[in-house]
This record gives C-alpha cells, structure tokens and sequence, in this order.
C-alpha cells in the first residue's frame, strides 16, 4: 500500500518535523562520515592533523602567553590549561567553519533533492566530534602524566560539551542560512572566529584580566563556557551560579535562533543558490 505524505503549513515557530528529521536521520550520518572522508582523504598524516594542530597551537599559546607574557594559568602547567581550552575552541569553531559553507558546497543536492536541508549544516557536529574525541585521548594523557584529577566535576563535562554544541549549531546554522543568498558570510565568519579567539580567556586565565575590562569578558558566552570546561576537566574553580544559568539561556536560544532563521529562509534555496 502506497505511503500517505501530508504537508502541513508551518506553524507559528517554523521550526522542522522532528518526525522528518528522525526519518532521514541516515543523511545526517552520511554527510558527516563523508566530510570526514573527504577531509582525510590523500593525506600524508590522515587523522594526525587532529591531534597535530591543537598541539601546535596549544605551544604556540604557552610560548607567548606564558613564556613571554609570563600570565597566569591558576596553577595548572600553561600546556594543559592551554591545550584545555583549544579542546573547547575546536568544537566551537569546528562546527561553525564547517557548517557555514555546507550548504553552498552541496548546491546541487540543495536544489535537486528533497530531504530535510538542516541536516546538511548540522552534520558537520559529526565530524568535528570525532576530532575533538581523538584529541581527547591525548588530554587523557596529559592529566595522568601530570596528576591532574578533577574529581566530580568531570561529571558535568558533557553538559558543558552539549552547551557549546548547541551555540556553535544555532550560530552555524544562521551562517550557512545566510552564506546561500550573501557570499560575505564565507569571509565573515573567519574573520569574526578569528577576532573571538583572541577576546576568549583560551590562552590565558581570566584572573589575568583587569577589573577595568573585566566586565567585557563575563559578557562574552564562551567566557562562561572555557570556565565551566576546564572546572570540570581540570578542577578549577567553579564558574559563578549566573554564568551556568546564562550558558544554558544562551546556548539553547541561541541554537533555536539559528534553527528559525534556517527555517524562514529554506524555502528559496532552491531558488538563490
């Protein structure tokens, strides 16, 4: 017996068919093991790249930030507290570089094939964690070869790993919305990651900041998210109650910001890319 398909208007929240998404949630897996493919394909050092380029940031960081600068880094040898951070960093804008052009890359199955087009930005969350996931193992070490036990708070580790998720999706999704119709956002986005890196505590400890400028730093989100990650990865102190709660708000709104934006401009797709 043929299947029924009923199409219903969006509603006041054009938000996508969990149903629809469950049922093509094989795309979603497709995509992103072929990103992972195309990425590593014909390389001399294959998934070494993944552990390769957190290193050298992570040196280059301990060199200037700690070596030079001689700032801070609560306690923790700056390689680790570095290292810790470019861990968050690469999920972060791993998702972001790789969701935002994804869309365009893929013009001719956008404009051809129906599925549910969301899936094609969000699976770039795939790949990016399976790198993240590689150099994981070799934080894994670093903790045990220099004694660093965090205790509980290794716990919350994946709530926190859900939170930049979801900020980097929504954020991801709105660019790769957006990069179909205005090409600027393939040099945005670079730019403006590139500007965030340096105006996060990534390579420095927050207490290094000034009272006087303080204040920029607890608005920016991913200052509440590098806090939360290394207190539950390395056992620093814990972030302040507010900047938990303003995580949470911000990431889920900010994830269903990106997904409303994506949703209001699907329909001409087709039509613009």
């Amino acid at each position: 017996m043929p299947r029924t398909i009923v199409i219903n208007p969006p509603g006041r929240l054009p938000l996508p068919s969990r149903r629809e998404l469950w049922e093509a949630r094989e795309v979603l897996w497709r995509f992103g093991v072929r990103d992972l493919k195309l990425r590593y394909r014909q390389t001399a050092l294959g998934v070494g790249w993944v552990v390769l380029q957190p290193l050298l940031s992570a040196g280059i960081f301990s060199i200037v930030f700690g070596g030079i600068a001689s700032l801070p880094s609560d306690g923790v040898p700056y390689f680790v507290f570095t290292f810790a951070g470019m861990l968050c960093w690469t999920l972060f804008s791993g998702i972001i570089n790789r969701a935002s052009p994804s869309l365009v890359s893929n013009q001719a199955l956008v404009s051809k094939v129906f599925f549910p087009r969301v899936l094609v930005p969000l699976s770039s969350v795939i790949s990016v964690a399976v790198d993240v996931a590689v150099a994981g193992v070799l934080m894994a070490g670093m903790l045990a070869v220099t004694g660093i036990w965090p205790g509980w708070p290794l716990l919350a580790l994946p709530f926190w790993l859900l939170l930049v998720v979801l900020l980097a999706s929504g954020v991801g999704l709105a660019a790769s919305a957006l990069m179909v119709t205005y090409r600027d956002i393939q040099y945005i986005v670079p730019f403006a990651l590139q500007t965030l890196l340096y105006a996060s505590p990534l390579a420095y400890s927050l207490s290094a900041v000034g009272d006087d400028i303080r204040w920029l730093f607890d608005l920016n989100p991913l200052t509440w998210l590098l806090e939360g990650f290394r207190w539950s990865l390395l056992g620093l102190a814990q972030p302040a109650p507010w900047q938990i709660v303003a995580a949470v708000v911000t990431s889920v709104g900010v994830f269903i910001g990106g997904m409303l934006v994506f949703s209001k401009m699907e329909r001409g797709f087709a039509d613009v890319i």
